[in-house]
């Protein structure tokens, strides 16, 4: 029985699939870390700036104070901006990549098609093409 099981695992693992998912899993994890410091670092701060000096990681809404043995109870608002803007930059890079490999596909489809237009080269049909003719009067130095 656990022989089977390993055996089919390692069928699984062997079609790629498993190893595509992981490594889109790998790179996801990693594009997360950018874009969490893109929005957090570089996009944030000078809105906070503008706005007047605002920390969206701070802004929440107290709905209960702090007691003698508990946490308030908050809403934090800001945090929740912030992974509104976090989602709408992976969105957006998202769509320009998806966008990009959508007009390289079409370019190079319509590469192709000229390609096809055009008549195979001798080198390319496997035959040799036909010996230049001779020069009537070669140049002479």
């Amino acid at each position: 029985m656990k022989a089977k099981w390993i055996g089919e695992f390692q069928e699984f693992v062997a079609r790629g699939n498993a190893l595509d998912m992981a490594v889109g899993v790998l790179v996801g994890t990693a594009f997360n870390k950018v874009v969490d410091s893109l929005v957090n670092d570089v996009i944030m701060p000078p809105l906070g700036f503008v706005i007047g000096g605002v920390d969206f990681k701070n802004l929440q809404l107290v709905l209960k104070t702090a007691t003698a043995g508990g946490a308030p109870v908050t809403i934090r608002y800001g945090q929740f901006i912030n992974s509104v803007l976090q989602f709408f930059v992976v969105a957006l890079t998202m769509f320009v990549v998806i966008k990009t490999v959508g007009k390289m596909a079409e370019w190079r489809a319509g590469l192709e098609k000229i390609q096809r237009s055009f008549p195979p080269l001798p080198s390319q049909a496997g035959q040799q093409g036909p010996a230049a003719p001779p020069l009537e009067n070669p140049p002479t130095r």
